[in-house]
C-alpha cells in the first residue's frame, strides 16, 4: 500500500543528514560534556557548536540558548520560572496545552490568569491585550504560530506592548521554527520555545531562548548544567541533531524548500476547495497569515476522527488537531474559541506538510480524499437532510 504522511505538525521524520550528524555521538564520541578529560571536552565543543546553530536560527546570542527536552519543558520553564503565586499572567484561549495547562496550575497556586479571546481567524486583539495589563501583570505568553491552524499571531506588536508595560513576553514558537524566519530582537520577546522534532530534528530535544539578564527559577535542581538554568546531563546526540536541523532549517529560507512546501500546501488546499470535487468545505483561518505548511479544512457533515481513520486505512496520515489531544471527546479548543460551532469543529481536518513531502504525496492525497468524504457523507443523516432541502 502506498502511504503519504501529511501530519508534520505532530512530528517530522528525522532527515538523513541529521541522523548522520548524530550517529558518532552514540558510539565513538559519547563523552559527558561536563567532564574535563578529552572525551568530555570533545562533547562540550560539540554542544556549544550546536548552541551557536540554534542561536543563529533564533537571532540571539549562544549564551541565551537553554537546551531542554522539548517544547513542553521549554514552555513550562518559561512560565513557572518567572511567575509567583500573586502574579498576573496574560495568555490566549488558543495556546497549546503545554501553556494552557501550566496556566491552570498557576491559578491553583494563587496566580491570576487572563485568557484573551480571538477573532474568527484565530487572532488575538492587541488592544484587548493592552487593556488586560494590570500592575500585577508579570508575564504575557502568546504563541507565534498555532499548531492547529498555522495562524501567525502579531507577536511583534505584542512585544512592543510588553516592553511599554515593562512586562515579560514569552512566545511558543514550536510550530514556527523552520517554517518562518525568527528574530527574537525583532519580536521583542524575553523568552521563546522551540522543539526539534517539529522541524526534522530528533524527538525529545528542544530549546528556550532566554534574554540576557532575565532571571528564572529552574524546574530541576542538581548540577550546574546550562548555566544553572536546567540541571541534568546534556542529551548529547539530541543536541547535535537539533543543531544540525537548525542549520538545515535556515537553508530552507533561501534554497526554495520552504517555498516548495507552500506551493504543495496551496495546491492541496485549492483543489480540495473546488466545488466540483467537494462541496460544503472551507479553510479555517484562511484569511489570516499562516505558516506555509499548514491547512485546517472543514468538511461539513462528517466526523473528523472517522475521516482520519478512513484515510489512514487508505494510506494517508492526517489529523484533527494536536497529537496530544488525539481521541479527545470535546471539539478542538482552538476552533471553538474562533467561534466555530462544535459540529464544524469536529468536521475539521489538519493537513501539515514537511520537507519529506513530494508532489506525488499531494496527488495521492487528492486521489483519496474526495471519495472518502463522499462515502462518509452517505452515512451521515445530517448530509442527507441538507441535500434533500
Amino acid at each position: 500500500m502506498r502511504r503519504a504522511y501529511l501530519d508534520s505538525n505532530a512530528t517530522t521524520p528525522l532527515l538523513p543528514e541529521v541522523f548522520e550528524a548524530m550517529r558518532p555521538y552514540y558510539f565513538e564520541q559519547f563523552g559527558n560534556a561536563s567532564s574535563i578529560h578529552h572525551h568530555g571536552q570533545h562533547a562540550r565543543s560539540a554542544v556549544e557548536r550546536s548552541r551557536e546553530s540554534v542561536a543563529r536560527l533564533l537571532g540571539c546570542r549562544a549564551a541565551e540558548v537553554v537546551f531542554t527536552s522539548g517544547g513542553t519543558e521549554a514552555d513550562n520553564l518559561a512560565i513557572f520560572g518567572l511567575v509567583k503565586p500573586d502574579d498576573h499572567v496574560i495568555t490566549s484561549q488558543v495556546e497549546h496545552h503545554a501553556v494552557l495547562n501550566a496556566c491552570k496550575r498557576l491559578e491553583e497556586r494563587g496566580a491570576e490568569v487572563t485568557y484573551l479571546h480571538v477573532d474568527r481567524q484565530g487572532l488575538v486583539d492587541p488592544d484587548e491585550l493592552r487593556k488586560a495589563i494590570t500592575p500585577k501583570t508579570k508575564l504575557i505568553s502568546v504563541m507565534m504560530a498555532n499548531n492547529e491552524t498555522g495562524v501567525l499571531q502579531p507577536v511583534e506588536e505584542i512585544g512592543r506592548i510588553a516592553a511599554e508595560a515593562d512586562v515579560y513576553f514569552h512566545t511558543d514558537a514550536v510550530q514556527a521554527a523552520g517554517k518562518v524566519p525568527i528574530d527574537v530582537k525583532r519580536i521583542g520577546c524575553d523568552l521563546l520555545s522551540i522543539s526539534g522534532h517539529k522541524f526534522h530534528g530528533p524527538q525529545g530535544t528542544g530549546a528556550m531562548y532566554l534574554r540576557r539578564g532575565t532571571l528564572i527559577e529552574p524546574l530541576f535542581f542538581g548540577g550546574n548544567h546550562e548555566r544553572q538554568r536546567r540541571a541534568g546531563t546534556e542529551n548529547l546526540p539530541g543536541i547535535i541533531g537539533l543543531g544540525c536541523a537548525a542549520e538545515i532549517a535556515m537553508r530552507g529560507f533561501s534554497d526554495g524548500s520552504v517555498q516548495r512546501i507552500a506551493e504543495l500546501r496551496d495546491r492541496l488546499e485549492s483543489t480540495l476547495l473546488d466545488e466540483d470535487k467537494i462541496d460544503a468545505a472551507g479553510v479555517n483561518s484562511g484569511g489570516a497569515r499562516r505558516v506555509p505548511n499548514t491547512s485546517n479544512i472543514f468538511f461539513d457533515h462528517i466526523e473528523g476522527e472517522a475521516m482520519v481513520i478512513a484515510l489512514d486505512l487508505k494510506g494517508l496520515a492526517v489529523s484533527t488537531g494536536a497529537a496530544c489531544s488525539s481521541g479527545a471527546i470535546e471539539p478542538s479548543h482552538v476552533l471553538t474559541a474562533m467561534g466555530l460551532p462544535p459540529e464544524r469543529a469536529r468536521a475539521s481536518i489538519r493537513f501539515s506538510l514537511g520537507k519529506q513531502n513530494t508532489e506525488e504525496d499531494v496527488e495521492f492525497a487528492l486521489s483519496v480524499i474526495p471519495a472518502t468524504i463522499a462515502h462518509l457523507r452517505e452515512l451521515s443523516p445530517t448530509y442527507t437532510a441538507a441535500v434533500s432541502r
